[in-house]
């Protein structure tokens, strides 16, 4: 029997975030009934508005403003099944304030939110906190390294530390992912709750967009990199460009949905990946793609088609695809689909 049951009632936070509308969706598609909380009114009538067709009265909001505030997610966990975490801040505008902007709204926004499931969320069997790759990846070993959800990022953690507000955007961001995710670890060994954890560590995360995107400018940083392949931002120079490791949203999002059903994902951490890729390989998808227009296609560089032979770091989607039953979406059709 699953954990969590299609029909009942969970919460996901941060729900107008680019992954958790996705998260949302999936749920939703399950047959879940699902609270959301956002920082506005209007991003949660969007979201109303973006499920009301098709799943009408099965998505309601909650306003949290203050991830960090005590109590923000006291009310949002009552009378909930299961609490899937997206909240947590992606992006490296952090320059000279790394703990205000990106270190502790992530951890205390985690501690409060699991805090209000102990106190409140009486019938909660199951949290999911979105994680990263970043809290896996030690930027401090040298690529090529195989990584697993058995490993852990030490490094970052231990610049934050030193360095503080001084630390810059992106080990800033790798330290606030592992530091995130430690602290609901410790959560749970410490407070021995009624409910189990399991934790989705993503690498960067493309696909289609459904979250509220008014201009180019307001694309989220993931996806907003292959936008910008499209549109004149890379040059010859930057091929074939490592990249890093890739997953489609839509995977992230049904590995969220299935760890809270599956016995097995509870006290598990999840990898959701299909390994690296390149620039290479992302300008290869899109001059393949007919339906992209030549005018287009005129701004995007060349470079030397199929030459992914870079070094660069590996992570392993394996143990997702066997315990949550995860079948990854092609590179092919997340590139095209971001677009």
């Amino acid at each position: 029997m699953p954990v969590v049951p299609p029909g009942s009632k969970i919460l996901v936070t941060g729900a107008s975030g680019f992954i958790a509308v996705h998260v949302v969706h999936e749920a939703l598609k399950a047959g879940f009934q699902v609270v959301g909380t956002v920082r506005s009114s209007d991003k949660g009538d969007y979201l109303t508005e973006l499920f009301s067709k098709q799943y009408p009265g099965k998505f309601t909001y909650k306003i949290a403003e203050d991830l960090e505030a005590p109590g923000a997610f006291d009310d949002a966990v009552r009378g909930v099944q299961g609490v899937l975490h997206t909240a947590s801040p992606f992006h490296f505008n952090a320059e000279g304030k790394a703990l205000q902007a990106l270190v502790n709204p992530a951890v205390n926004g985690t501690k409060s939110v699991l805090k209000s499931i102990k106190d409140h969320g009486t019938e909660v069997q199951r949290v999911v906190i979105t994680s990263s790759f970043a809290a896996i990846l030690d930027p401090a070993r040298t690529p090529p390294v195989n990584y697993t959800e058995a490993d852990w990022n030490e490094s970052s953690p231990a610049e934050s530390e030193k360095l503080g507000d001084k630390q810059a955007s992106q080990p800033a961001y790798r330290a606030s992912k592992t530091l995130a995710e430690r602290a609901a670890w410790n959560f749970v060994e410490k407070e021995k709750p009624q409910w189990d954890l399991s934790t989705i560590n993503p690498p960067l995360v493309l696909g289609p967009i459904l979250h509220q995107v008014n201009a180019p400018e307001k694309l989220n940083t993931s996806v907003s990199s292959v936008w910008g392949a499209l549109h004149g931002s890379k040059s010859e120079d930057d091929l074939p460009g490592a990249l890093g490791c890739v997953v489609d949203v839509r995977d992230v999002a049904i590995a969220h949905v299935k760890a809270l059903q599956v016995p097995e994902a509870g006290g598990e951490r999840f990898a959701v990946t299909i390994g690296q890729f390149t620039q290479q390989g992302v300008v290869d998808v899109i001059h393949d793609a007919s339906w992209i227009p030549e005018e287009l296609k005129k701004q995007v560089p060349i470079g030397k088609k199929g030459n992914y032979n870079v070094t660069q770091n590996n992570l392993s989607g394996a143990k997702a695809e066997k315990v949550l039953g995860v079948k990854y979406h092609s590179f092919k059709s997340t590139i095209e689909d971001a677009l």
